[in-house]
């Protein structure tokens, strides 16, 4: 089965499929270290956080990690990882507790992790979907353009309407006996759109990643 969706399917093993591609799709980005913050990130994270329940916080050592995560799988943002390095322990873990209290009430969520330093509402939505994925999903770039568009606009707004768009997803998939939950609908759109990519590059171009990779390890 195509390992590519649209937003627009209501085809559930179509999502399936693409969200079961989702490791081999990451080891495929040949990025050093992906693979392992993935892991703390997806499997990791989310139980230690659920552990300090009834009061759940994040500690700045996680959120550096998390942080991590977010730009190998995106875009290196060097300059966003000197203000996170640079914020106090105390104020990391206030303002998270404060987040996931506010929960599922995403708009006042976000706005308690962005007054931190270097989060913006995309690292934001990254910390609060690792504590409650059925809720705020990952505002990557590829499902905010599979979602809304080309217009990847950064903004609280941006990120309600695509976390909305997400939350009606999922519970229209999940009707259909499965869960699926809103971080299960950005993973499959963000496979899908890895999936097409490399569907559309030149052949060669495999060969030459994982050449340029080799030698960066090397060094």
């Amino acid at each position: 089965m195509a390992e590519t969706v649209d937003l627009a399917s209501s085809d559930a093993a179509e999502w399936r499929a693409a969200l079961a591609a989702y490791d081999r799709r990451l080891a495929a980005l040949g990025k050093p270290d992906l693979v392992e913050v993935d892991s703390f990130y997806r499997h990791d994270l989310p139980p230690l956080l659920r552990r300090r329940d009834p009061d759940p916080f994040l500690a700045k050592p996680e959120l550096v990690r998390l942080l991590q995560w977010k730009l190998s799988r995106g875009k290196w943002r060097p300059r966003l990882m000197d203000f996170v390095k640079g914020l106090e322990d105390a104020v990391v873990e206030s303002a998270s507790r404060k987040a996931f209290a506010a929960l599922p009430d995403l708009r006042k969520a976000i706005t308690e992790l962005t007054a931190l330093k270097g989060i913006g509402p995309a690292t934001a939505s990254a910390i609060l979907a690792a504590y409650a994925p059925d809720a705020a999903p990952f505002m990557s770039d590829e499902a905010m353009v599979a979602t809304l568009g080309n217009a990847k606009e950064y903004t609280l707004k941006q990120y309600l309407a695509f976390a909305e768009k997400l939350q009606t997803k999922s519970k229209e998939l999940s009707s259909r006996g499965e869960i699926f939950t809103p971080s299960d609908v950005e993973r499959a759109l963000w496979c899908s759109a890895i999936a097409s990519k490399s569907l559309k590059a030149p052949p060669g171009d495999d060969l030459k990643n994982k050449s340029k990779t080799h030698g960066k390890r090397k060094r």
